[in-house]
């Protein structure tokens, strides 16, 4: 049993469960024009492994979100598809993409923050203390440098 945030529905953590492995919403959303071929759905997400999604759909179809249906052939295709229940994802792809684009606009307005800090008006966190570490290290190497050229001109 994994464990549960008790403040939040079992249906909430369910539904999260499915969308927190890679690849499963976005094979679902894929899926969300019809019926597609394994090849076709490899096509459409190029970056994902075929062992991967072929593990991701088995897990899918698992919880009956999508069925997998054989064609008779020759040759024998298979093509998967989501049920109803599968469907039910597109109106939670909507909300995560009005969601997405209020992060992307929050991340815009983060970096002009960003410029903020940069001209000194707010300073701190992990990397702002790398960058610096990296500015002081820069500036001791020219520095060095400097007094090598200024000793060897002079010597």
């Amino acid at each position: 049993m994994k464990p549960s945030c008790q403040h939040l529905c079992e249906a909430f953590q369910a539904a999260m469960d499915v969308l927190a492995k890679p690849w499963s919403g976005l094979i679902i959303a894929t899926l969300e024009g019809g019926a597609l071929r394994f090849g076709e759905i490899g096509g459409r997400l190029a970056a994902i492994s075929d062992r991967m999604l072929s593990s991701r759909l088995k897990e899918l179809e698992a919880l009956g979100l999508v069925v997998r249906r054989v064609l008779p052939g020759p040759p024998v295709r298979v093509e998967y598809e989501l049920t109803d229940t599968g469907r039910g994802f597109g109106e939670v792809a909507q909300a995560i993409t009005r969601w997405g684009e209020m992060l992307a606009e929050s991340a815009a307005r983060g970096v002009e923050a960003r410029g903020v800090e940069a001209r000194g008006v707010v300073k701190s966190g992990p990397r702002v203390a790398r960058k610096e570490l990296a500015t002081k290290r820069a500036r001791a190497r020219s520095a060095q440098a400097r007094v090598t050229r200024v000793t060897k001109g002079s010597g």
